[in-house]
């Protein structure tokens, strides 16, 4: 399944526990991109403050969003990036840096969030907090470029979802490209 497509960049996202690391990671591997996980990139204040069960605020994140922004211009033949992208105004500080990126809204209700958190007891993010991010959540299916996915599918269900969205969209845009053709 693995399938270079220069200048594709993506950014996986949605709450905690709605499987952006495996997809992003799936999806890295089978579009032959590389991979940048979001909480990579946190400031030790803000994973001081995610494990002690405070919910970051807009500020918290502006510098984490920045860096992330940098890290998509830094990576212009594209990339794969997890991050939850709460709000449309995160998305849009992504956008800006990246124009044509696209977004994979992987959804889940909130007690199916909470949990897959309590499953994985040694990440940074406490179940304590699922609440918090789908309060801060602004739904992204109306905003171009988003493929809403049901994060509940199975894995290999996603990444076949998600290359045949990007190599449709790459098709569309550039049909002559031999990277896009099966």
């Amino acid at each position: 399944m693995n399938t270079r497509l220069e200048n594709t960049s993506l950014v996986v996202m949605g709450v905690a526990g709605c499987g952006k690391s495996s997809l992003g990671q799936l999806c890295a591997e089978a579009l032959g991109l590389p991979l940048l996980e979001g909480d990579d990139f946190h400031s030790e204040s803000n994973v001081a403050k995610m494990r002690s069960g405070t919910p970051l605020s807009d500020e918290d994140r502006a510098a984490w969003l920045d860096t992330l922004a940098a890290q998509l211009q830094a990576h212009p033949q594209g990339v794969v990036l997890t991050c939850s992208a709460l709000k449309r105004r995160y998305r849009e500080r992504l956008r800006a840096a990246a124009p044509g990126l696209r977004f994979v809204f992987l959804d889940l209700t909130q007690d199916q969030a909470r949990s897959r958190v309590a499953a994985r007891p040694a990440h940074l993010f406490p179940v304590s907090l699922v609440a918090s991010q789908f309060a801060a959540l602004e739904d992204p299916r109306q905003e171009p470029g988003v493929l809403p996915l049901d994060a509940t599918q199975s894995l290999d269900d996603l990444g076949s979802a998600v290359v045949r969205w990007v190599r449709s969209a790459a098709a569309a845009a550039n049909p002559q490209s031999p990277e896009t053709r099966s």
